[in-house]
């Protein structure tokens, strides 16, 4: 396993959309997913894109097993390895909520996002997942799946007097915690 580098925000391969994951159970994916666990831990992520760290596959990891300090007040959400995912909003009801990017570093935004979807797509092994979820767990899984589309949370930000740095906006945060 090893820390890989995670592209920042005007770098062109994070506007790319990704191609679905075709081959399952393969040494290389799994090296893949634990990769991009070492590196999601290395920076307190909430979750990780495979396009965030150069990898074009329709592949994001989320979740942790304790609070994460980027987000210390945010429920726990059980990890996640989800592959070629498919987001169905459940109703048009929207929640604004903070959120941060490990592409966007040391920045916050509040960001309008679907209260409630079901979410599906596959594990690592090719078995199907199909989860109904609310809260930071539909937050987190929307703003993943964004990257596999190209798109950064910035871009859904609708009120720019409610995106700044971290540093400024919370400061009880530790800022070095945000890169």
């Amino acid at each position: 396993m090893s820390v890989r580098d995670i592209l920042k925000m005007g770098d062109p391969r994070l506007l790319r959309v990704a191609p679905p994951v075709t081959g399952f159970d393969t040494d290389e994916l799994h090296l893949l997913v634990a990769d991009m666990f070492e590196t999601m831990r290395a920076v307190n992520g909430a979750g990780l894109a495979a396009p965030q760290i150069g990898v074009d596959l329709q592949l994001v990891i989320f979740g942790t097993d304790a609070v994460n300090p980027r987000y210390p007040d945010a429920p726990l959400v059980p990890r996640t390895v989800l592959l070629n995912p498919v987001i169905t909003p459940l109703s048009d009801d929207e929640e604004n909520g903070w959120e941060g990017c490990l592409s966007v570093p040391g920045l916050r935004g509040v960001v309008p996002r679907f209260s409630r979807i079901r979410y599906t797509g596959f594990d690592p092994y090719g078995d199907p997942i199909d989860r109904t979820v609310d809260g930071f767990h539909a937050r987190v899984v929307q703003h993943e799946c964004d990257h596999l589309m190209g798109v950064l949370y910035p871009m859904r930000i609708r009120d720019f007097t409610q995106f700044g740095y971290t540093e400024v906006l919370f400061p009880g945060l530790d800022a070095s915690e945000d890169d």
